[in-house]
Order: structure tokens, then sequence, then C-alpha cells
């Protein structure tokens, strides 16, 4: 929790030392009031004391009440905006960490985790600053403050108070120790929840289509059962405070006025008034320690919770940066779409097997380069490497002659127009979508837009969409086919009109006659870039200037088709499962 104050700016600094100084005043107001509640408990038993006297002191009581009320009142204001500022400097944070984390280190967190961290985590931490640190600031200063006034009063009451403190204290010490290591529980319960939740969101029509309605709903039901046991656990086990706290406070006053009665039938005439005001002032006093330490344990039952959720923001923030930018932020070469594996070998970070092993070719400016091979051969993992979404364990991957760890991640992925295998397509217009990101030239106008969706092959449905262009895509892009989702993927890197193309089995969702359209009109448009593809279709890939067959992560054919047909068993082995011995002829 203290790792994160860090992100507290100078402002809200000087807003908590303000609030501090309010606080102080506060209890100054609040354990001023016994004095004058005394000074009137004398007055009335006093023979021939003024009513206007009587009077004053109880103005000055309610003038303090009241002065104490707005002072809170102010406090909670700032104490407010101290607490959502903070939560909304952590959560640029934690999103900005996200953002630039390695593929491998976001495995490590699964995604219903990093969205429980950056939004109910990040709630329960601005809880616990917006309500604990008034209480955290006003407690010990009324704690002390009250035990100075009553430690000469009497050391019996005295000795009572102390008695009451340490129960409640000892109390509060076991709840924690029991109930602290139940919140990680109760975190990790609600990341399931996240997860089972966001999952059945999106399988939504696999679930309905195999009518596994009840077998999702028993998968939640049990997480939430989980999770309200634990939950039910931790607040039967804080329940216990409550009575004790009430307890202590009426056995307390109970024992202070029969103590007081006591002292007071043993004392002298004289002195009993003293005393029975002492008695008076003690109480309240008393109350003021006790209600202190009830603020405490106010704070102890949410700091518990407030603390898993801050190590959990830590873990994230703290994590390390396995990819990390280079230097070269401009072409320094006159080479341009150039892509060249040298000894290239890759295995996961956690995994001991290597995916790829001594892989080797080279793409030039205007060819076109594609991979084929079985499930799992590596043929995706292989093309992650050019924009680094993992870098190499073994070899060098260069763009440019230029080694891809030497650029700064912004620049090389402007060299890069990339389609991922899965289309992806965000809540906003069809324009939007295509028009996304920052490609390091200059702004991409109406007309590059529409172009880029021609070519893709999308502008026949796009146009008899109801607004056209200014379509709203659904999350997800639910609305659309995934052969359009597809297209109007394709569209967006073409509209960024980079050096390198890289399609990851991007045109598996078309029909073949589209298929074949667009791969002609790709070729007339991006002539003069470098094209890279991954397919399964041997109809897609045949006219690529070069071929790579990949096998168990090594590269066992590379050539033209024909050359393949003739050379790589393996090559003619998918040819001759997709098309005849005739129509591999005729190609």
């Amino acid at each position: 929790m203290i790792k994160l104050l860090k992100y507290l700016g100078k402002k809200q600094w000087i807003f908590t030392l303000v609030c501090f100084i309010l606080i102080f005043g506060q209890v100054w107001l609040e354990l001023k009031m016994p004095d004058y509640m005394t000074e009137i408990t004398v007055l009335v038993q006093t023979e021939g004391s003024e009513m206007s006297e009587i009077v004053k002191n109880g103005a000055y009581m309610l003038i303090c009440a009241l002065a104490s009320l707005v002072d809170s009142i102010v406090v909670g204001y700032i104490i407010a905006n101290v607490s959502a500022t903070f939560s909304k400097k952590i959560r640029k944070k934690l999103f900005d960490k996200v953002e630039n984390l390695a593929m491998n280190e976001v495995k490590k967190f699964s995604t219903s985790s990093l969205i429980t961290r950056t939004t109910n985590d990040i709630t329960q931490i601005q809880m616990f600053i917006a309500m604990g640190l008034q209480l955290m600031i006003k407690a010990p200063i009324t704690a002390i403050w009250a035990i100075t006034k009553i430690l000469n009063k009497s050391w019996q009451w005295s000795a009572l108070t102390g008695a009451g403190v340490a129960i409640l204290l000892g109390v509060i010490s076991v709840i924690i120790v029991i109930v602290m290591p139940k919140f990680k529980i109760v975190q990790k319960l609600i990341d399931k929840i996240n997860g089972v939740t966001r999952e059945n969101l999106t399988g939504i029509r696999v679930i309905r289509a195999f009518n596994a309605e009840q077998y999702q709903q028993n998968k939640f039901e049990d997480v939430n059962d989980k999770l309200t046991r634990q939950q039910l656990f931790n607040q039967k086990v804080f329940s216990i405070l409550s009575p004790t706290m009430y307890l202590v406070m009426y056995f307390l006053t109970l024992g202070i006025y029969v103590i007081g009665a006591y002292l007071i039938k043993d004392a002298q005439m004289i002195d009993r008034l003293e005393i029975f005001g002492n008695m008076v002032v003690f109480s309240s006093y008393a109350m003021q320690v006790i209600m202190s330490f009830l603020m405490l344990a106010m704070i102890f039952m949410m700091l518990p919770r407030a603390q898993v959720s801050a190590n959990r923001i830590n873990e994230v923030l703290d994590t390390d940066i396995t990819i990390k930018d280079g230097k070269i932020s401009k072409d320094t070469t006159n080479q341009k779409g150039i892509v060249e594996f040298k000894n290239v070998s890759f295995k996961y970070p956690d995994g001991d097997e290597y995916v790829l092993k001594d892989i080797s070719f080279k793409a030039n400016k205007g060819e076109t380069v594609a991979f084929i091979g079985s499930t799992g051969s590596g043929k995706s993992t292989l093309i992650n490497l050019i924009p680094r979404f993992y870098d190499t364990t073994d070899g060098e991957v260069l763009i440019d002659g230029i080694n891809v760890k030497d650029y700064t991640q912004e620049f090389l992925h402007n060299k890069i127009g990339y389609i991922s295998q899965k289309a992806v397509i965000f809540s906003d217009t069809v324009q939007n979508n295509v028009d996304y990101g920052d490609n390091g030239k200059n702004n991409r106008t109406d007309e590059q837009i529409k172009k880029a969706i021609e070519v893709a092959q999308a502008k026949e449905f796009v146009e008899k969409m109801e607004n056209g262009y200014k379509t709203l895509m659904a999350e997800g892009g639910t609305n659309v086919s995934g052969g359009q989702k597809q297209r109007l993927s394709i569209a967006r890197a073409i509209a960024r009109d980079p050096e390198i193309y890289i399609f990851d089995d991007s045109f598996s969702a078309l029909d073949y006659k589209t298929d074949s359209t667009l791969r002609k009109e790709l070729k007339k448009y991006t002539k003069d870039a470098t094209t890279i593809i991954v397919a399964q279709r041997i109809g897609t890939i045949m006219n690529a200037d070069k071929i790579l067959v990949l096998e168990d992560g090594k590269c066992i054919g590379q050539g033209t088709h024909q050359e393949l047909l003739k050379n790589c068993e393996v090559y003619k082995q998918i040819a001759l499962s997709q098309l005849s011995k005739e129509e591999l002829k005729n190609e």
C-alpha cells in the first residue's frame, strides 16, 4: 500500500496536509465540549450561579458542535477529491503498464484478473483512502489527546479505560489474523467470476448451439457460491467486533460511575462536587478514547482488503518489461521493406522445447513470401517475431538490414501493416475502424480510407449499410459476418500504407472468389511493399515469390509453388489434399 503512495501528486499531498490541520481542529473542538460540560455541571451544583453563565457555556458547546460539523464536511470533500484523483492516476498507470507488457508477460495474468485489478482492486483502495484517511488521522489524535486529559483524574478510572482498550486491541488483532488471508481468496474468486462471465458472453452462440446453458450456469454458480461463502465468513468474523465495541463502551461507562460512586461516598463533602464533575468529564473523554479505537477498528476492517488489492496492483506495476525499446526512431539506411531471418530459433519463456528451429529466409522489397504447414508448425509464431510480440531466443530478425530489437517499437510498428488471425473490430464507426492508429505519416483522408475499403473488397457491403462509412460497429463486430470483419481488418492495414504487410491466415473466412479478387487488387495496390502471408489454402499462396514449408518448427522446403511440388513431399501432399492433379497441372 505504501508503495502506491508515490503516485500521489504534490497537490494531493498539500490537500492531505490541509486535512490533517482541519482534523486537528475538529478534534480540538470535540474535546473542548466536555470542558464546557464540566463548567455547566459545576454551575448547576453551585448556589448563586447565574443562568446567563450556563446559557453561555451551552452556546459555546453548540458553536463547537456546528464548527466540528462544517470542518467534517470540508474534510470529507477534500478527501473524496484526493481519493478519486489517486485512483484515476493508478488506473491510468496500470492501463499504460498493461499496454506495454509483452505477450508472455500478459499471459502471467489472466484477462479477467487484469480487468479486476483495474476496476475492483482500485475501487477498494479508493474506498480505503476516502474513509480510512480521515479515520487514520483522527483516531490517534483523538486517542492521545483524550488520554492526556484524563490521566490525572483518577488512576482507578484510567486503569479501567486501559483494560477496555486492551480488550478491543486483542479482539481486533485476532480478527485481522483470521481475515487477512481470506481477502486474497476473495479477490481471486472475483477474478474467476469475471472469467466465467466473460467466457459466457464471448461464447454465447456456441453455448446456445450446444444447449450448454445449464452447464455454464452451474459453472458460474459454483464460483459464485464459493465467493458468497467466503464473504459470509469474513462478515461473520467482522460482526464480532461491533457487539464487543458496544459491550466495552457500556461496561466502561457503568464501571466509571460505579467507581465514581465509591469515590464520592468516601470523599469529604467539599470534594464530592469536584469528583462528580471529574466523573462526568472522564466518562465523556473515555468514550472519546473508545470511539477513537472504534475508528481504528474500522480502518482495520478495510485495511486487509485494501492491502491485498494494493499487492495485486503492485504485482502488475512491478512486472519487468522484457521487450524494451531500441534507439533507432528514423530510417538510417536506403533499404526499404526488406525482411530477413538469420538462423532464428524461438521457445516460449516458460517452455522447454523450441517452437522454431534455425529459420533463415529473406524477403526483398515488393516480394511476397508465404508460409504453409500443418497446425502447430510455428507459422503464426514466426511472423509474431517481426513486430516483436515476442523476441527471438537465438538468431536475428532484420528489417532493412537492422535488428528489430534496435528500433523503437513505435517506429517498428509504423513500418508494418499487421492483420491478425482473428479479425478484431472495435466498437466504433466503420471509418474509424479502418482509420485506426498512428502510422507515422500525415492523417489519412476520407478518400484514402474509402480506397482502402475498396481494395479490401468491402466497399459493396459497407455502402449498403444504413449509415455507410459512419455505421457504428457492435463490440467485436457482431453485426457483420466473419468474412466482412476480415475484409475490414485488411482495409485497416492497407490504409496505413506500410512498407511490410503481414497476413496471419487473414483470408480463411473469405470465399474463393473474393479471396482471388482481393489478392489481385492487393497485388496492384501494394506492388512496392513486402508481403508476408501465413495461409492454409494453396490457392492463396501459390503465386507467391517464395514459399516456406514448416513442420515441427523447422523449414523443410523453400521455393516457388512449382519448385516445391517437385522437391517437397509435404507441400505436395498439402496441395493434393486441396486441389486435384489436373488443377495443379493447369496452375
